[in-house]
């Protein structure tokens, strides 16, 4: 179980092909850049609501190679989540299933409270459901939109522990391994941790690692 300090495409090169059990992250997608330009979130370069710096964009052209990386590593009949908005779903959707993954369907996260916005000021994030192979989920009965409070002033577009352990109990069981090639905030992997999973990630930002090990280590 380790942090990587490495690019995310990098990273996965770095991987054996299906040796992976889930892939959940959140990359910093390339339309968060025209959100700061208008002005329409409060998620600047040096944020007054956080003690971090923004991190590096993750442009759209480099997508193709994320996705394809995203396939070899993990094992078959298993599973890829990726948080993004209605602008990047449009784009990674079809990129995705050309490397191979079917596309189920976007799960909303719904953040229970009104966030910034300039039209429709947004309450919401998607959550793209892959699948490569065949696998069934632990809890056919859990629903497409997914309830949890957002994470106020906390690291950057950081995302609830409890929503990410319901998709690592939905897409694993007790000890496999589940990485995040933007892990962040390390929500992902301390999910991961505290449901007995194997965890491993990457991030280029040193502020993500001070965090997220801070956090692990607790």
């Amino acid at each position: 179980m380790r942090l990587f300090h490495l690019d995310a495409v990098e990273w996965l090169q770095s991987l054996p092909a299906n040796s992976v059990d889930l892939v959940i992250t959140d990359p910093p997608y390339e339309s968060l850049e025209k959100h700061r330009a208008k002005g329409t979130t409060t998620r600047l370069k040096h944020s007054k609501s956080s003690s971090n710096d923004w991190f590096a964009i993750f442009p759209n052209a480099r997508f193709v190679a994320l996705v394809e990386e995203i396939y070899r590593v993990l094992k078959n009949n298993r599973h890829f989540y990726l948080f993004c908005d209605q602008e990047t779903m449009f784009e990674i959707k079809p990129l995705a299933e050309a490397a191979g993954f079917k596309f189920w369907k976007p799960l909303v996260w719904d953040k229970c409270a009104i966030g910034m916005g300039y039209h429709y000021r947004a309450r919401y994030e998607f959550i793209l459901f892959f699948e490569k192979g065949k696998r069934k989920l632990q809890d056919l009965g859990m629903p497409d939109v997914l309830q949890e409070k957002r994470v106020w002033r906390g690291y950057p577009t950081e995302k609830p522990v409890p929503l990410i352990e319901k998709l690592i109990s939905q897409s694993s069981t007790a000890g496999q391994l589940v990485i995040d090639p933007f892990f962040g905030s390390g929500a992902t992997l301390v999910a991961a941790q505290n449901l007995n999973r194997q965890w491993q990630g990457a991030d280029l930002a040193p502020s993500a690692h001070e965090h997220a090990a801070k956090r692990l280590r607790e």
